[in-house]
């Protein structure tokens, strides 16, 4: 925390070791030609998150682990100790005199909530800190040593520690907790847009695709919106590498601008004599560091992207890159990725896979390299193949995940040899069909109702269900919502943009007009299918009644006053 990046400048695309990268042939000048134009690029400012803290610190585990460490903190810190093994007040042995004067409690936390600067410890239900009578409810930073810890999430909340039985992790801690007093800042690493947020609606649930594959825990649901703690968000990006409308995107830097950085570079590359470019994407700790080591060895044209988290950049990116004319994009990964990151990451990347298998490319070329070792990365980067496109694409993106994954396919469709009509996906792909079982759907237009993305389209006045291919994202809440269960989802993707973007329709019906003033308000299989559901039922014996199923509502309401009926002595009936 306390080495965070300025808010004024949000991290660009970098590239580590430059100097260090030779560049003896033509493809290793172009290369330093690249970067040159790569540090020229500009990116648009962030928003930052704030965090105080006076150096509360509470120390959670066993009594001799506590014991251990106390001494080498309470001078810099102000320690409040919570010892696990103790069942009671008793008077501590002279081996422990270093907790001589310090608030104890001797309970075992059973959660702990929050994040620097604004920790809540709990022992059952009691806050922890009215335990010990302190005034302040929280504390501002945790050390947890015990085993298993409280908090499990992969990337736990700046400010925690949970060192568990790793000696270096132990060693870490207690380095960096008595520089963590004082304020702070960390970029905002993430833009919301609810207006295209696919999660739910009218109360049902949809997309999970960014809360599963968070390691913070910083997403949670609102039943039909999201919310993102932006303190517990340590810009992993996965989030919206997951994205499948691009309601969440990654604002460090901004999609458009990691993309117009690369454009950029590879503009640069071919001017200078460059061929086959390929892009080696890195995170800026563990990922820069090995690059830097075998820099001077890697082939010359590869060009080491540094970016903030290698999760962020998703499918969107990398297939713009190749568009660019990346002969391929490549993802490094280290043992500090977290699962879920990798696990989302591989999930995209079947995606990307069949996507261009079907445009008649390899599907290896946009690849995640996981090697355990500096040598095994090399061989990794040694084995580059593809080709760039005939021509490269030159659009410019704005932040808007699905214009530019648009922009991208078509692009790369255009330049292929064996173009396909449309290909299969992985399940959970952002792309795909609507089926619909014609003889079990009454056209009640549920699924039209939810559907966030407007692929779904109701007829008007027309009992007619129309859907633009382009516009689905798969998120299954029109499935779901369908009391029929007449919806199949089929992901899949059609290449010409004029198919898949041309409203066709799923389902279509005469309409049923009231008989009394003849206005059209349902359809004829929904009238039947509503008759012959009712008609045995108790309230609808009178034929009248049953007629009246068959009246809009003005005329089922005219009808029932004539009749003496009011709404409070007979349900109304009516289509849903």
């Amino acid at each position: 925390m306390s080495e965070a990046p300025s808010m004024q400048e949000p991290a660009n695309v970098t590239w580590a070791g430059a100097s260090a990268l030779p560049d003896a042939s033509a493809d290793g000048q172009a290369r330093a030609a690249a970067m040159r134009a790569l540090q020229s690029g500009r990116t648009q400012p962030t928003a930052a998150v704030g965090y105080e803290s006076a150096g509360s610190l509470l120390i959670i585990g066993p009594r001799a682990r506590v014991t251990g460490v106390v001494e080498l903190l309470k001078k810099a810190l102000d320690c409040t100790l919570a010892i696990t093994d103790a069942v009671d007040q008793a008077p501590l042995p002279p081996k422990a005199a270093a907790l001589q004067g310090l608030p104890i409690v001797c309970a075992a936390p059973t959660r702990i909530n929050g994040h620097l600067g604004r920790f809540e410890a709990f022992v059952g239900e009691a806050n922890l800190s009215r335990l010990l009578g302190r005034k302040r409810l929280e504390f501002d930073l945790v050390l947890d040593l015990g085993v298993p810890a409280l908090i499990q999430y992969e990337i736990p909340p700046p400010g925690y520690y949970a060192p568990g039985d790793d000696p270096r992790a132990s060693v870490k801690a207690l380095a960096e907790l008595p520089g963590l007093v004082g304020e702070f800042e960390k970029p905002k690493y993430f833009d919301y847009n609810a207006d295209i947020c696919a999660h739910g609606r009218s109360g049902i649930q949809g997309c999970t695709r960014c809360l599963d594959a968070c390691p913070t825990n910083a997403i949670g649901s609102l039943k039909e919106l999201i919310r993102v703690d932006p303190y517990l968000c340590q810009g992993g990006g996965v989030c919206a590498t997951a994205c499948p409308t691009g309601a969440i995107t990654y604002a460090y830097p901004h999609a458009s601008d990691l993309l117009e950085s690369i454009r950029q570079a590879l503009k640069a590359y071919r001017a200078a004599g460059g061929h086959e470019a390929s892009l080696l994407f890195h995170d800026c700790e563990q990922g820069r560091e090995r690059v830097d080591r075998v820099g001077r060895r890697m082939p010359e044209s590869v060009i080491p992207a540094h970016v903030e988290e290698v999760g962020a950049v998703g499918l969107d990116a990398w297939l713009a890159s190749l568009a660019y004319g990346a002969s391929q994009v490549l993802l490094l990964a280290t043992r500090l990725t977290p699962p879920k990151v990798l696990h989302e990451m591989r999930q995209q990347l079947g995606v990307a896979s069949a996507l261009l298998q079907g445009m008649g490319y390899d599907g290896q070329r946009v690849r995640l390299v996981e090697p355990e070792t500096d040598e095994a990365l090399l061989v990794a980067l040694g084995t580059l193949g593809g080709s760039t496109p005939k021509t490269p694409a030159d659009f410019a993106t704005h932040n808007e995940k699905r214009n530019t994954l648009r922009m991208a396919l078509d692009h790369l469709h255009e330049q292929t040899l064996t173009p396909a009509a449309s290909a299969a996906l992985p399940a959970g792909a952002p792309f795909g069909d609507v089926v619909v079982d014609r003889e079990a759907c009454t056209l009640c237009m549920a699924c039209t109702s939810v559907c966030p993305a407007s692929a779904l389209i109701a007829g008007g006045d027309a009992p007619t269900l129309s859907f633009i291919e382009w516009n689905c994202v798969q998120c299954g809440l029109c499935e779901i919502a369908c009391p029929e269960d007449a919806i199949t989802l089929v992901p899949r993707i059609v290449y010409d943009p004029e198919v898949r973007t041309k409203r066709r329709t799923l389902n279509e019906e005469q309409p049923f007009c009231c008989v009394e003033c003849g206005k059209p308000f349902a359809t004829r299989r929904m009238m039947e299918t509503m008759t012959a559901r009712l008609k045995n039922h108790w309230m609808f014996q009178d034929p009248q009644a049953l007629r009246r199923l068959k009246m809009c509502e003005i005329c089922r309401t005219r009808d029932m006053f004539s009749h003496d009926l009011t709404p409070e002595v007979y349900s109304k009936p009516g289509p849903p």
